[in-house]
């Protein structure tokens, strides 16, 4: 597959032993060397860059511009066309497990989108717009976006807010119940995930990416969740770029000890294999799911 993903990079950083600095945990980087080499002896206190940023807020942290001085790495990451990046915290049973830090880049030719959805629980019951990056997508489809809002169980935002899960959407043109389906398909976006984001403010989040043909969001999504017992890991969706479709749920169980996704669920703490990023997916001070991203 030739095809350039939507996110290109990913890397995740891990608090010391003394709980005072956050430290390289791993990453792939793809063909973004500089930037793997400026940033694999690292490290950021609390509120500093943009990892220290997300751990500081307890919230996920979106830049639309990787610039100095928010983003110490600006120039590796503007030098390999990156030109957004997302934080996501976990904290599990109230302590931080790990910053997840998700680089995406767009030029004229690839159209996608990258929107962060936050709700207060104690202003209103809607999901607003917190901030997006919308690359190529033009003026309109930004603007209907910054405008909408969803309710629990409604829209790609409002569905990962309402099963706590990831959601993935395949195709955004055919009655998929995406609400921007019409201003989509015209900008080209055809694909749509999102996943419900770690937070210590007690508000809620939801992570989207919107991506289009050309820039498929990742070459490979997928999804692990605990079985009705809480004993293993089940593979519960999979969506393959290479292949065009969906892959078939197995029902082979993984232990929490003996497996990559696992070890995820069981710590929540990243891992990477290969090219796949393991990302645990967190709610409430638990973790819910494994998400897993190949690029």
């Amino acid at each position: 597959m030739n095809k350039r993903t939507f996110i290109r990079a990913v890397e995740f950083w891990l608090p010391d032993v003394t709980g005072t600095l956050l430290e390289f945990g791993g990453g792939y980087y793809g063909d973004a060397n500089r930037l793997q080499a400026s940033s694999e002896n690292l490290c950021f206190g609390r509120g500093e860059g943009l990892p220290g940023q997300a751990w500081d807020t307890g919230h996920p942290v979106m830049l639309t511009a990787l610039q100095a001085p928010l983003f110490r790495r600006a120039a590796a990451a503007q030098a390999h066309g990156l030109t957004s990046a997302v934080a996501l915290p976990s904290f599990v049973s109230d302590q931080l497990r790990a910053v997840t830090v998700l680089f995406c880049g767009g030029d004229d030719e690839h159209a996608g989108a990258i929107e962060l959805w936050h709700n207060d629980p104690e202003e209103n019951v809607d999901l607003n717009l917190q901030d997006g990056y919308y690359g190529t997508t033009g003026d309109t489809f930004e603007f209907l976006s910054r405008h909408t809002s969803f309710r629990e169980g409604t829209g790609l935002p409002g569905r990962a807010w309402g099963t706590q899960a990831p959601v993935f959407m395949p195709d955004l043109g055919r009655g998929s119940g995406f609400l921007r389906a019409d201003s989509a398909v015209k900008v080209g976006i055809n694909r749509g995930f999102a996943v419900p984001c770690s937070s210590a403010d007690g508000q809620n989040y939801v992570l989207a990416f919107l991506s289009a043909l050309a820039t498929p969001i990742a070459r490979r999504v997928d999804v692990w969740a605990p079985d009705a017992m809480q004993s293993h890991l089940v593979h519960s969706f999979g969506f393959s770029e290479d292949d065009g479709a969906e892959l078939s749920a197995t029902q082979d169980k993984l232990t929490f000890a003996g497996s990559l996704p696992g070890q995820v669920f069981s710590t929540g703490v990243p891992k990477l294999d290969g090219q796949t990023l393991l990302v645990p997916v967190a709610m409430q001070g638990r973790v819910t799911a494994v998400l897993g991203l190949t690029l």
